[in-house]
């Protein structure tokens, strides 16, 4: 009777941790590049995102439908709620100047669980760079192990950044 119950509390567990790897995402995740180039002047920062962190963070399901980003029946206000919310979790500075966040490309890769968006912002005006501050505490309001992966090339050289809640902001000096 022992070897039963412990059998049936062992397959119960089991199955429980079934059910919440189900519908867990795989990875708390997201990944970012910001490039700069001083002959041509120009930013460029782009973010990889899990589709369903996203739809989680602005409509508070993650496999709705809703926004249909980058589908022919996108929402009109798609872009702007998510403007709305990376105005709140990530910016990048050059200089102690927020660059102004204006989407130039979006796309969709990857399928299921994995599928991510990808959102290009372009600044092709940039100034002399002195100093780079960038933000990414993406999705640290919804997830307690969120780890934002930050890429940053300066005229090729490249730098990687770890940010999360703990740590959400870094500022390189050049």
């Amino acid at each position: 009777m022992n070897l039963a119950r412990a059998s049936s509390g062992a397959l119960g567990l089991l199955l429980l941790g079934f059910t919440i790897n189900a519908n867990a995402h795989p990875l708390r995740l997201s990944l970012s590049q910001i490039e700069y180039k001083a002959a041509e002047q120009s930013l460029s920062i782009s973010l990889r995102l899990f589709l369903t962190d996203v739809n989680e963070a602005l409509v508070f399901d993650p496999y709705s439908t809703q926004l249909s980003f980058c589908q022919a029946n996108e929402a009109p206000e798609a872009e702007s709620l998510l403007l709305e919310y990376l105005a709140k979790f990530f910016y990048v500075a050059v200089n102690g100047k927020r660059v102004e966040l204006v989407i130039s490309r979006k796309e969709l890769s990857g399928h299921g669980e994995n599928t991510a968006l990808g959102v290009t912002f372009v600044n092709y005006r940039a100034e002399h760079l002195n100093s780079l501050e960038i933000k990414n505490a993406i999705f640290t309001d919804l997830f307690f192990d969120q780890s934002n992966i930050v890429y940053v090339y300066i005229n090729g050289n490249p730098t990687s950044l770890m940010l999360n809640k703990a740590t959400p902001v870094h500022t390189l000096d050049f």
